[in-house]
């Protein structure tokens, strides 16, 4: 194709954009740079202030308003002549289904979560639309063709799962400090600010303790005239010193471990903090203030986030901002979830994981830093995203020009790798044992039995399949069906099928049987093989029930993904442990080491705007290479 045939097939071809954040803003003027005429851009998004520093699209007064939309208008101004179309609404709302996925001629992915790739992913293979997927975090990054028929698609390779810790971990024997801000953030802050009927095991009482106070049997349950002070002592108290001295009754737990060290209010505090500083009052009369900027720090003399708090300053902060809570912001109690971009909660959450740092002897960490972990962040680089952004642009253009042979894998790395910082690889066949390109039939272990239909849809068919709006078939006979169009009967018929076992369902599901899921939206459909099964370990098999085809990333440093004593788990993103270890693949070329192994990591950057899944291209392991 020559430069003008080439220009033509810029100018005429439509593309759609599924994301306007890090990579999306740099995205978007490239392609308005390079000719592109006709972009349409999805992204449910709002603009916040920790934007800024590099989706440059953005300015603080845009704070709040819509993503896509926003940029559209940033790059009309110095690109009035082209066709901007966009939509601030979820790639996966009914209304982008495969029809719409068919007007374009290629995809271009800048996304922040598996579950929206996946989605796409699979419109595409519908659609027969080609898809450039990419994706960054810090220096790295990368930039992979997906085409029907061609190459692999996005679900080839097993993508890994955040990290998950078992509860008994959390709750009684932490080791790190990630265990901490796990603890501060789903269960402290959940029990404090969240929904007040949940149950966990912070309400834990040591008997002496509990039968020498005049507590409540919630203890976090704030009596109406009770004071704001004395209540914050009495969580500190409960949380720091009786739980611990509860974990320390039990002898057993702590033969081979470090004992932690119960902590009391009255050892690290003065008797009253109002009149070592008395700002609660003061600044509860400005209650006009944007809840997200309320902080405790000013109040206490605190400034730099990068600074090492000691365990009086960590304790400070802690009764302060549980203060600010109620003093500032009590209409939210009882529905709040922690939010990386709310300055309190962030020292909230930060302060009570260090003080419980301390109890167990772990090294404490700066706001900063706990602030990285809790929000599963790793720092963007906007030179990354623009390297990334120009990438996928090359991409797309071979695309145009259907020039299949030219397609590549380009990896963005830290450092030189042969004097290359640009690492480009050619794509890969599809895999055969993938359900989602290859219709591989899966098998399913499972106890048609005991399990209920309701265990099939929730853990297999949503949560490993990656399915939204399912619909499950044996033989003939419907199982189960969503879908906005079903009368009261069958809903009621489908409801009732979710609570009877495999076995007992109108089409009795056992040993052998084979069942059709399908998604419509997505059009998606694969075939599961039955094969009924007693028992399951509940250490190794917690689920009660395994999945054969698809897999899930293998835990590292030695720790099991999977929970233990069949408790619930705490999900992780861990962005500190280095990168998952998945499928070996093959070497990039014939003079590498054939011991390398594909490595890749699961973090988010600063503010979610694009979910990383980086494949380290100097250890790809053995599959075809297109031809």
């Amino acid at each position: 194709m020559d430069p003008q045939q080439q220009q033509s097939a810029i100018q005429g071809a439509k593309v759609l954009m599924v994301g306007a954040g890090g990579i999306g803003c740099e995205l978007l003027k490239t392609l308005a740079l390079s000719g592109f005429h006709d972009i349409h851009i999805i992204d449910m998004d709002t603009i916040e202030v920790s934007n800024l520093n590099r989706q440059f699209l953005f300015r603080r007064s845009h704070v709040g308003q819509s993503k896509a939309k926003v940029a559209r208008d940033a790059v009309l101004r110095f690109r009035p002549h082209i066709n901007i179309r966009s939509y601030h609404a979820n790639v996966k709302n009914p209304e982008f289904d495969v029809d719409f996925f068919k007007q374009f001629d290629v995809v271009l992915n800048g996304l922040d979560n598996l579950d929206a790739r996946r989605h796409v992913n699979r419109l595409c293979l519908a659609a027969d639309v080609p898809l450039v997927e990419s994706g960054t975090t810090g220096f790295l990054g990368q930039v992979t063709v997906h085409v029907k028929g061609k190459t692999e698609c996005y679900e080839c390779q097993t993508k890994p799962t955040p990290k998950t810790y078992p509860v008994c971990t959390i709750t009684s024997t932490p080791t790190k400090f990630v265990h901490c801000i796990v603890w501060a953030k789903e269960l402290l802050f959940a029990k404090l600010f969240g929904d007040k009927n949940q149950d966990n095991d912070l309400n834990v009482r040591a008997n002496k303790a509990a039968s020498a106070s005049k507590e409540t049997e919630d203890v976090f349950e704030r009596a109406e005239d009770e004071d704001i002070e004395q209540y914050s002592r009495k969580i500190y108290d409960h949380v720091f010193g009786y739980n611990i001295e509860a974990a320390l009754s039990n002898e057993e737990t702590w033969k081979n471990r470090r004992r932690p060290r119960p902590i009391y209010s009255k050892d690290v505090l003065p008797e009253s903090l109002t009149q070592k500083n008395g700002s609660t009052q003061n600044c509860s009369a400005a209650s006009d203030d944007d809840s997200a900027t309320v902080s405790a720090m000013p109040l206490l003399g605190l400034k730099n986030p990068q600074e090492l708090w000691g365990l009086t300053q960590n304790s400070l902060v802690f009764i302060e901002a549980l203060k600010l809570f109620f003093a500032k912001r009590k209409k939210e109690i009882g529905h709040l979830t922690f939010d990386k971009d709310d300055q309190l909660a962030v020292e909230f959450v930060t302060a009570a994981a260090n003080i419980r740092a301390e109890s167990f002897g772990i090294p404490l960490h700066s706001l900063f830093e706990a602030k990285g972990i809790a929000g599963n962040i790793v720092h963007a680089v906007a030179t990354t995203n623009a390297i990334v952004a120009g990438l996928i642009v090359i991409e797309a253009i071979k695309v145009l020009k259907k020039d299949a042979d030219k397609y590549r894998m380009t990896y963005c790395l830290e450092h030189p790798s042969r004097k290359m910082l640009l690492m480009p690889v050619e794509p890969f066949e599809p895999n055969p044992s993938c359900y989602v390109c290859s219709k591989t039939p899966l098998v399913l272990e499972i106890n048609t039995q005991k399990s209920k239909l309701r265990d099939l849809v929730d853990k297999i068919v949503k949560a490993k399949l990656g399915m939204n709006l399912p619909l499950i078939m044996h033989g003939a006979s419907l199982l189960y069906e969503v879908g906005d169009d079903l009368d009261d009967i069958m809903v009621a018929n489908y409801n009732a099928n979710l609570e009877k076992s495999l076995s007992e369902l109108p089409s009795p599901v056992i040993n052998g049987s084979i069942l059709t899921v399908e998604d419509l939206q997505q059009e998606l459909s694969c075939k599961i093989n039955v094969k009924h099964r007693e028992e399951f370990d509940e250490e190794k098999e917690p689920e009660g029930m395994v999945l054969s085809g698809w897999t899930q990333s293998p835990a590292t440093n030695g720790e099991s993904a999977s929970t233990s004593n069949n408790e619930s788990a705490v999900d992780v993103t861990e962005s500190s442990s280095g990168p998952e270890i998945a499928s070996k693949k093959r070497k990039l070329s014939e003079t590498q080491p054939e011991n390398h192994k594909r490595e890749t990591e699961n973090v988010e950057s600063e503010d979610d705007d694009d979910l990383v899944e980086i494949e380290n291209p100097m250890t790809v392991s053995k599959k075809k290479r297109v031809a």
